[in-house]
């Protein structure tokens, strides 16, 4: 591929039920119950190789429905993403099962991309230096907080090394040093060539890392541009929405939903 990601015409929709009883009788009566909710609407864009895309919009207005989709987790409801390669989504809990420990939990996931029980031997020790767990490596990830997961998440998907890296708030949980240790790992990752896409509420941390921005508004890309020109617009936009009673917030976010 030419590009690293293309992402055509995605849009993904859910439904909204009142109760059990109504999802039930979707399944035999689709077209008769349940409200239409499109996280997404006919999103379109491209990456090349080695560019480092930030998704910004307020809660809900879908960026982690698409990392989601990009990174292979959600299937979308029409439309279609190319990836040159292999992706990997590091969030808090994202491909983690709670039941497995720290270490089993390395091992499937290792297993799952196709590496050998020689190899992992390799990397285990690394992703468990890097995650900085400790003895917790070998308790059930059920009993982690959430920034022990995004540690183990994080470590996890930067030693499998894959070729489109998506961050999505991975690091807004834990503390501000190991946060720094993964912005170092990113930048190692981006002199490299990677592709990545990083989802954050931390405007600092996108105009540090990031080089491109799409915002992200009722599930449909708004802009399209350098960092500095969509965050610019963007914070130009939450002077505003910022000041919204929670009342009013909520229905503009209801707006994009609407069928």
């Amino acid at each position: 591929m030419e590009k690293s990601v293309v992402v055509k015409n995605l849009t993904k929709r859910y439904k909204l039920y009142n109760n059990k009883s109504e999802k039930l009788k979707d399944v035999f009566f689709p077209k008769d119950y349940g409200e239409p909710f499109y996280a997404l609407r006919n999103v379109s864009f491209e990456a090349d190789h080695g560019d480092v895309i930030g998704f910004v919009g307020v809660n809900g207005s879908g960026k982690s429905t698409l990392s989601n989709i990009i990174a292979g987790i959600v299937p979308p409801t029409s439309g279609e993403v190319l990836i040159d390669g292999q992706a990997s989504l590091i969030a808090v809990a994202a491909g983690v099962n709670n039941e497995l420990t720290g270490r089993e939990n390395i091992e499937l996931k290792c297993l799952m991309l196709g590496f050998t029980k020689d190899q992992i031997k390799v990397l285990e020790p690394k992703i468990i230096e890097f995650s900085e767990l400790g003895k917790f490596i070998d308790q059930p990830v059920k009993s982690y907080s959430s920034g022990m997961k995004s540690r183990l998440g994080f470590g996890i998907s930067v030693h499998t090394d894959p070729d489109v890296l998506i961050i999505d708030e991975a690091l807004s949980v834990g503390d501000k040093a190991f946060a720094d240790k993964c912005l170092a790992k990113m930048e190692e990752f981006k002199e490299r060539g990677k592709t990545m896409f990083f989802v954050s509420h931390s405007i600092g941390q996108m105009k540090q890392f990031c080089q491109k921005g799409i915002w992200i508004e009722h599930g449909q890309v708004k802009m399209i541009g350098s960092i500095n020109e969509v965050l610019s617009s963007y914070e130009e936009f939450l002077k505003t929405y910022n000041k919204m009673s929670p009342e009013e917030k909520q229905a503009f976010r209801e707006k994009g939903f609407e069928s």
